[in-house]
Protein backbone atom coordinates (compact mmCIF):
# COMPACT_ATOMS: atom_id res chain seq x y z
CA UNK A 1 0.00 0.00 0.00
CA UNK A 2 1.07 3.58 -0.64
CA UNK A 3 3.05 4.97 2.29
CA UNK A 4 2.84 8.71 1.46
CA UNK A 5 -0.97 8.80 1.76
CA UNK A 6 -1.63 10.97 4.82
CA UNK A 7 -4.53 11.99 7.05
CA UNK A 8 -4.62 15.12 9.20
CA UNK A 9 -7.20 17.24 10.98
CA UNK A 10 -7.19 21.01 11.47
CA UNK A 11 -8.76 20.32 14.90
CA UNK A 12 -6.07 18.10 16.49
CA UNK A 13 -2.84 16.23 15.83
CA UNK A 14 -2.10 12.53 15.92
CA UNK A 15 -1.69 11.53 19.58
CA UNK A 16 -3.67 14.46 21.02
CA UNK A 17 -6.23 14.19 23.80
CA UNK A 18 -9.62 15.33 22.56
CA UNK A 19 -11.57 18.05 24.32
CA UNK A 20 -15.09 17.53 25.70
CA UNK A 21 -16.75 18.86 22.54
CA UNK A 22 -16.20 15.43 20.93
CA UNK A 23 -18.23 13.69 23.65
CA UNK A 24 -21.42 12.01 22.43
CA UNK A 25 -23.69 14.05 24.70
CA UNK A 26 -21.99 17.37 23.86
CA UNK A 27 -21.41 18.60 20.25
CA UNK A 28 -21.35 15.01 18.91
CA UNK A 29 -19.85 16.15 15.60
CA UNK A 30 -17.39 14.26 13.47
CA UNK A 31 -14.02 16.01 13.15
CA UNK A 32 -12.83 17.85 10.07
CA UNK A 33 -10.45 15.60 8.10
CA UNK A 34 -7.97 16.27 5.31
CA UNK A 35 -6.10 13.64 3.28
CA UNK A 36 -3.31 13.96 0.72
CA UNK A 37 -1.38 11.88 -1.80
CA UNK A 38 -4.01 9.27 -2.58
CA UNK A 39 -3.04 6.79 -5.29
CA UNK A 40 -3.95 7.98 -8.79
CA UNK A 41 -6.16 4.93 -9.33
CA UNK A 42 -8.41 5.75 -6.35
CA UNK A 43 -12.10 5.37 -7.28
CA UNK A 44 -13.57 6.51 -3.93
CA UNK A 45 -12.82 6.91 -0.23
CA UNK A 46 -14.19 5.52 3.00
CA UNK A 47 -13.71 6.88 6.50
CA UNK A 48 -14.02 5.11 9.84
CA UNK A 49 -13.60 5.86 13.53
CA UNK A 50 -13.13 2.94 15.92
CA UNK A 51 -12.50 2.65 19.67
CA UNK A 52 -10.66 -0.65 20.22
CA UNK A 53 -10.64 -0.05 23.99
CA UNK A 54 -14.42 -0.11 24.47
CA UNK A 55 -15.49 -2.81 26.95
CA UNK A 56 -17.37 -4.92 24.40
CA UNK A 57 -15.65 -8.28 24.78
CA UNK A 58 -13.08 -7.54 22.08
CA UNK A 59 -15.08 -5.98 19.25
CA UNK A 60 -14.45 -2.39 20.25
CA UNK A 61 -16.94 0.33 19.30
CA UNK A 62 -17.54 1.64 15.78
CA UNK A 63 -18.26 5.37 16.04
CA UNK A 64 -18.43 6.04 12.32
CA UNK A 65 -18.14 4.34 8.96
CA UNK A 66 -18.94 6.10 5.69
CA UNK A 67 -18.09 5.07 2.13
CA UNK A 68 -18.68 6.13 -1.45
CA UNK A 69 -16.91 9.45 -0.83
CA UNK A 70 -16.04 10.77 -4.31
CA UNK A 71 -12.43 10.33 -5.42
CA UNK A 72 -12.03 14.04 -6.19
CA UNK A 73 -12.59 15.01 -2.54
CA UNK A 74 -9.63 15.49 -0.23
CA UNK A 75 -11.42 16.59 2.92
CA UNK A 76 -14.57 16.43 4.99
CA UNK A 77 -15.73 19.37 7.13
CA UNK A 78 -16.63 19.13 10.79
CA UNK A 79 -19.97 17.37 11.26
CA UNK A 80 -19.88 15.70 7.83
CA UNK A 81 -20.96 12.53 9.63
CA UNK A 82 -24.21 13.99 10.95
CA UNK A 83 -26.83 11.29 11.46
CA UNK A 84 -28.87 10.86 8.31
CA UNK A 85 -26.11 12.01 5.96
CA UNK A 86 -27.35 15.58 5.46
CA UNK A 87 -23.78 16.93 5.42
CA UNK A 88 -22.30 14.30 3.10
CA UNK A 89 -22.03 14.50 -0.69
CA UNK A 90 -24.82 12.77 -2.62
CA UNK A 91 -24.34 9.01 -2.86
CA UNK A 92 -22.24 8.60 0.29
CA UNK A 93 -23.50 5.84 2.58
CA UNK A 94 -23.07 5.83 6.32
CA UNK A 95 -23.38 2.62 8.30
CA UNK A 96 -25.05 2.31 11.68
CA UNK A 97 -22.53 2.93 14.42
CA UNK A 98 -22.37 0.49 17.32
CA UNK A 99 -24.86 2.69 19.20
CA UNK A 100 -27.39 2.15 16.40
CA UNK A 101 -27.45 5.60 14.76
CA UNK A 102 -26.99 5.94 11.01
CA UNK A 103 -23.89 8.18 11.04
CA UNK A 104 -21.31 9.50 13.48
CA UNK A 105 -21.55 8.84 17.22
CA UNK A 106 -19.17 10.73 19.52
CA UNK A 107 -16.82 9.54 22.23
CA UNK A 108 -18.35 8.23 25.46
CA UNK A 109 -16.00 5.88 27.31
CA UNK A 110 -17.08 4.66 30.75
CA UNK A 111 -16.35 7.08 33.60
CA UNK A 112 -13.11 6.08 35.30
CA UNK A 113 -11.65 4.20 32.34
CA UNK A 114 -8.18 5.27 31.22
CA UNK A 115 -8.25 7.29 28.01
CA UNK A 116 -9.55 5.27 25.09
CA UNK A 117 -7.90 5.28 21.67
CA UNK A 118 -10.01 6.59 18.81
CA UNK A 119 -8.52 5.49 15.51
CA UNK A 120 -9.72 7.52 12.55
CA UNK A 121 -8.85 6.00 9.18
CA UNK A 122 -9.40 7.10 5.61
CA UNK A 123 -9.24 4.39 2.95
CA UNK A 124 -8.51 4.92 -0.74
CA UNK A 125 -10.58 2.32 -2.57
CA UNK A 126 -10.27 0.59 -5.94
CA UNK A 127 -14.06 0.82 -6.45
CA UNK A 128 -16.67 3.54 -6.23
CA UNK A 129 -19.36 1.05 -5.16
CA UNK A 130 -18.24 -1.48 -2.56
CA UNK A 131 -20.75 -4.34 -2.42
CA UNK A 132 -22.07 -3.81 1.11
CA UNK A 133 -25.59 -4.95 1.94
CA UNK A 134 -27.98 -2.42 3.50
CA UNK A 135 -28.30 -4.61 6.60
CA UNK A 136 -24.57 -5.41 6.92
CA UNK A 137 -22.92 -4.95 10.27
CA UNK A 138 -20.26 -2.28 10.57
CA UNK A 139 -17.68 -5.05 11.02
CA UNK A 140 -18.76 -6.69 7.75
CA UNK A 141 -18.65 -3.33 5.97
CA UNK A 142 -15.16 -2.78 7.38
CA UNK A 143 -14.10 -6.17 6.03
CA UNK A 144 -15.34 -5.28 2.52
CA UNK A 145 -13.72 -1.84 2.66
CA UNK A 146 -10.38 -3.34 3.72
CA UNK A 147 -10.62 -5.80 0.82
CA UNK A 148 -10.88 -2.84 -1.60
CA UNK A 149 -8.30 -0.60 0.10
CA UNK A 150 -5.33 0.38 -2.04
CA UNK A 151 -4.05 2.80 0.61
CA UNK A 152 -5.04 3.91 4.09
CA UNK A 153 -3.95 6.55 6.54
CA UNK A 154 -4.86 6.91 10.22
CA UNK A 155 -4.82 9.26 13.17
CA UNK A 156 -5.07 8.06 16.75
CA UNK A 157 -6.48 10.42 19.37
CA UNK A 158 -7.45 9.85 23.01
CA UNK A 159 -10.40 10.65 25.23
CA UNK A 160 -11.47 9.92 28.82
CA UNK A 161 -14.37 11.15 30.90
Amino acid sequence: MTTNFTLTSPEFKDGDKLDISYQADKDNQSPALVWQNAPTDTKSFAVAMHDPDAPTGGAGWWHWLAFGIPAELTELPRNAGAVGGVNMPAGVRQMRNTGGALGYGGCYPPVGDPAHRYIITVYALDTDKPDIAEDATTSMAGFVINAHAIAKASLTVYYAR
